[in-house]
C-alpha cells in the first residue's frame, strides 16, 4: 500500500483528502498540531478500516518540523508521497505582524520555510522510495518578495505576506523539480480552489466561494496520478504561476535568502 505524509491534516483541506485516500487504500500519515485532534483524527481514519498514524508537530518552529521528519522517516522508511498542506492564511483583517518560534514572519515560516525543511529532510526517504512525488498546496494569490525585506518588517499586511509566502512556494518547487530531474521525485505545486470552505478563510471575512471537495479534487489529482513535475495547477488545470517565480535569477536569490532564514 502506498504511504502518503499530509500536513495539517486535522481540518479543512488536510482532513477531506486523508479520508479520501484512507479509502482508496493509502496508509495516512496526519500530521496535526494538536495531539488531541490528531489522535481523535486518526482513530476516525482508522473506523473506515484503513491504516492511519499520527505525527504532531508546530510547524512555526523550524527544530520540530526537522523532528518531524526524523520521525516519519524512522517509523515508514517507504514515503511515496509528501502533502505540503499546512498553512496560515492572511489573518483577520488590520491584525499586526506576527513572527514563529524562531522569530520569522509567521506566514512565510510556516507557509514555506517549514514546507522546505520537511521536504529536504525527507528527500533521502523519498529519493529510496521512488518513482515518489511531492505536492505543495499553494495559492493563486502569489507576491514577489522583496528580497531586501523578505521578511515583511516594513509596511507590513497580512494578504501581502501570505501571497509572497505561496510566491516562495511555487518558485522553490519549480527550482527543486529541477534539481531532482531524473531522480524519480515528482515536485508541483497547485491553486486547490478559490476561497474554499474552511477556518483559513472565514478568519479572514471572506465568504467563501467553493468548497473543500473542490479543492480535495485538484490535491487528489496529484496524488493519485503521473502529472510529470515542476508545474503549476489551478484546480486540475495546467496554468501559470506568477512570470518572476520562472525567473532563474529570482529563483537563485530566493535560494541563498532560504539558505540564511533555515540556518544550519
Amino acid at each position: 500500500m502506498p504511504t502518503v505524509l499530509i500536513t495539517g491534516a486535522t481540518s479543512g483541506l488536510g482532513r477531506h483528502i486523508a479520508f479520501e485516500l484512507v479509502r482508496s487504500g493509502y496508509v495516512v500519515l496526519a500530521h496535526g498540531r494538536d495531539r488531541e485532534r490528531t489522535d481523535q483524527l486518526v482513530t476516525e481514519l482508522r473506523a473506515e478500516g484503513g491504516e492511519a498514524h499520527g505525527f504532531v508537530a508546530d510547524l512555526a518552529s523550524l527544530a520540530r518540523v526537522r523532528r518531524l521528519a526524523e520521525e516519519v522517516a524512522a517509523a515508514h522508511p517507504r514515503l511515496d508521497v509528501l502533502v505540503n498542506n499546512a498553512g496560515v492564511g492572511a489573518g483577520p483583517r488590520g491584525a499586526g505582524r506576527e513572527v514563529s518560534v524562531d522569530g520569522h514572519e509567521l506566514r512565510l515560516a510556516v507557509n514555506y520555510l517549514a514546507p522546505v525543511a520537511l521536504t529536504r529532510a525527507l528527500l533521502p526517504t523519498l529519493r529510496a522510495s521512488a518513482p515518489s512525488r511531492v505536492v505543495n498546496v499553494g495559492s493563486a494569490g502569489q507576491e514577489p518578495l522583496d528580497f531586501d525585506d523578505p521578511e515583511l518588517t516594513r509596511g507590513y499586511g497580512g494578504v501581502s505576506a501570505y501571497c509572497r509566502s505561496k510566491f516562495a512556494l511555487a518558485a522553490h518547487t519549480f527550482a527543486l523539480a529541477e534539481e531532482l530531474a531524473g531522480s524519480g521525485v515528482s515536485v508541483n505545486v497547485l491553486h486547490p480552489a478559490t476561497y474554499m470552505d474552511t477556518a483559513m478563510v472565514r478568519e479572514a471575512g471572506v465568504s467563501p466561494w467553493s468548497t473543500v471537495a473542490d479543492g480535495a479534487a485538484a490535491v487528489l489529482a496529484l496524488v493519485t496520478q503521473e502529472s510529470g513535475t515542476g508545474r503549476y495547477f489551478d484546480g486540475t488545470s495546467p496554468a501559470r504561476a506568477h512570470t518572476e517565480a520562472y525567473d532563474r535569477d529570482v529563483r537563485k536569490r530566493l535560494e541563498a535568502t532560504t539558505d540564511q532564514l533555515l540556518g544550519p
